[in-house]
């Protein structure tokens, strides 16, 4: 088993609905969806530029997936996450916009937001103590000699690369994207997210997902309402 800290939207919300259908897949209850087509690409091809993203469900990184340190239970971690909502506050991203990072596409926010910088900060350092070590695998598998000297250590220090000032919030919509498929791509998903694309986007809570096993699907175990403002939702 691993976890993971997230941030998404509530089932219902119109934005979980929207990417959960692009991504074709519900992470709330792990049901498969029909996605919608792109262009001239195949649904074969469709469901394999979002793959990667559709085994982990419609979300934004906050703490990266891990192993429960030892002596650590998933009881004490979903009080953890309790007591910790209860301190902070929602977080308003001014614009979420469908950016690229690299390769691959994303909701991202249209600036730098420090707010957001910040809490996803304490995030990391606020349940360290719940991540066991990486294994000599894990350090492989982010093949560290592609990183840079920053990201290595926050890898060594923290269990992933991108924390702190290496981190930018981003919701992935697609894996890698070939040099000549990306307009097309980029035009489908400006088209199916236009009602998200340039708006405003509230994080009001924190999600702890669950991964049975290496390698099976992420799947939603509770939202917790920052500011404990409702009771926790369980999926």
């Amino acid at each position: 088993m691993r976890y993971a800290l997230y941030f998404t939207p509530p089932a219902s919300d119109p934005l979980t609905l929207a990417a959960q259908r692009w991504l074709g897949r519900n992470a709330f209850t792990g049901a498969a969806l029909e996605q919608p087509a792109i262009g001239n690409f195949e649904a074969s091809a469709v469901a394999g530029l979002t793959a990667d993203p559709r085994r982990y469900g419609f979300h934004a990184t906050l703490k990266a997936p891990f192993a429960l340190a030892e002596g650590r239970s998933e009881a004490e971690l979903v009080a953890e996450i309790g007591r910790f909502v209860c301190e902070m506050e929602a977080c308003d991203i001014p614009e979420l916009v469908v950016g690229r990072l690299g390769s691959f596409f994303a909701l991202i926010p249209g600036d730098h937001c420090e707010a957001l910088q910040s809490f996803a900060g304490d995030v990391v350092r606020r349940f360290e103590r719940f991540r066991a070590p990486l294994t000599s695998a894990d350090i492989a598998r982010r093949k560290p000699d592609e990183l840079s000297a920053a990201e290595r250590q926050n890898l060594v220090q923290w269990g992933y690369p991108y924390v702190f000032d290496e981190f930018r919030f981003h919701m992935t919509l697609t894996g890698r994207v070939p040099l000549e498929s990306r307009d097309a791509v980029e035009a489908a998903l400006l088209d199916h997210f236009a009602d998200f694309h340039g708006r405003p986007l509230t994080l009001g809570g924190l999600a702890l997902f669950r991964e049975p096993s290496r390698g099976a699907d992420f799947t939603v175990h509770s939202l917790f309402p920052l500011g404990g403002a409702a009771n926790r939702k369980t999926a």
